[in-house]
């Protein structure tokens, strides 16, 4: 499902020879235009692939850097353009890079769309590469171009979200470092917000909970991968639709399909501290029908249909053995193989 667009402008970050990072700001937006929507859907799409968002919200008015969320109080109320609202958080971007020893520079794309019935305020620092080409005649020529399939420095507000319910802890988003501070946590201090709940968190408190539930139930084996595979389903086409996960209609979903007799819901309410709602993370909902497991140079993932039929683990032993295994490993394992066999051929000859 494509994005659709309604506003976009661009500005420059660079540092000028006296090493001061300046910011050469448009005067008017972009129009909109066929190709702009598949630039922008492209962005959307890799943003929405990212595993390692986090979800954050405004901080209290007496934070120390109010500035970005005024403007865009008085862009949501229409006392400020399109344009003269992007020049300010231009501005308040540059100011809190000015802080930081992050050189940091490229073009600030500052745009709103609407997708999946909600409005969205799109702000991400890309970086505008260099390449060589051939034309027509045969020469080299230098162009430069936005790679849209790795960005990091972004950050998403679902204006649809902070407009219905500005207690949320969530209508911010934000692409996050995976160890530590990192460069791209300024983008919450320059708009002075705060973290909210962690998505992956959640999704991981999801899984915990299938997996006792269905101890609690004293479910069979068949009868537990049934209630995984429910709930992988459920799971895999929210985030098809781009919607949370929804517990209730989740319950609702393995009562149904698997027939249980006790409520997931009341199950996951007495004792899981998760969210009526969430978003689906893609890293850990797999797990409910896989086994992935990584680890002195061996890396193993198999659907967990599997085991028990053409996989099998001795825990005596310690021990997997797999019947079938894919075609391509196959060939790699006699192609090797073979070659072992002409060394050793080689090392003792026959005469």
């Amino acid at each position: 499902m494509n994005i659709s667009a309604s506003n976009i402008i661009l500005h420059s970050l660079s540092y000028n020879p006296e090493g001061i990072l300046q910011c050469k700001m448009r005067e008017g937006e972009l129009p909109i235009s066929a190709s702009i929507d598949e630039f922008l859907t492209k962005l959307h799409r890799t943003y929405q692939s990212k595993t390692n968002k986090a979800f954050a919200s405004f901080g209290d008015k007496t934070d120390k850097s109010p500035l970005f969320r005024e403007a865009l109080t008085d862009y949501m109320s229409q006392q400020l353009d399109f344009v003269r609202f992007s020049q300010k958080t231009a501005s308040c971007l540059v100011e809190e890079l000015q802080k930081h020893d992050f050189a940091e520079e490229g073009i600030l794309l500052i745009s709103k769309y609407s997708w999946t019935a909600s409005d969205y305020l799109f702000i991400a620092l890309l970086q505008n590469n260099h390449s060589v080409s051939v034309n027509e005649n045969l020469e080299l020529q230098e162009s430069q171009h936005i790679e849209t399939s790795k960005i990091q420095l972004v950050a998403r507000i679902d204006l649809t979200l902070l407009a219905r319910d500005p207690q949320s802890n969530r209508y911010i988003s934000f692409i996050k470092g995976r160890a530590g501070r990192k460069v791209s946590d300024f983008f919450l201090d320059f708009m002075g917000a705060q973290e909210g709940f962690d998505a992956k968190e959640q999704n991981q408190g999801l899984m915990k909970a299938v997996d006792e539930f269905c101890e609690n139930q004293a479910l069979p084996v068949a009868k537990k991968k049934e209630v995984r595979e429910v709930a992988f389903e459920y799971c895999n086409e929210q985030l098809k639709q781009g919607d949370d996960i929804e517990l209730s209609v989740l319950s609702e979903q393995l009562q149904d399909s698997p027939k249980l007799e006790g409520s997931f819901y009341d199950f996951v309410s007495e004792d899981y501290q998760l969210e009526n709602s969430f978003p689906v993370d893609r890293s850990v909902v797999r797990k409910l029908t896989k086994y992935v497991g990584q680890g002195g140079g061996i890396s193993i993932s198999f659907d967990q249909k599997h085991l028990g039929e053409r996989i099998f683990y001795d825990a005596n032993s310690d021990t997997l053995t797999i019947q079938g295994i894919p075609p391509n490993l196959r060939e790699q394992l006699k192609r090797d193989n073979f070659a072992d066999d002409n060394q050793k051929d080689d090392q003792n000859p026959p005469f």
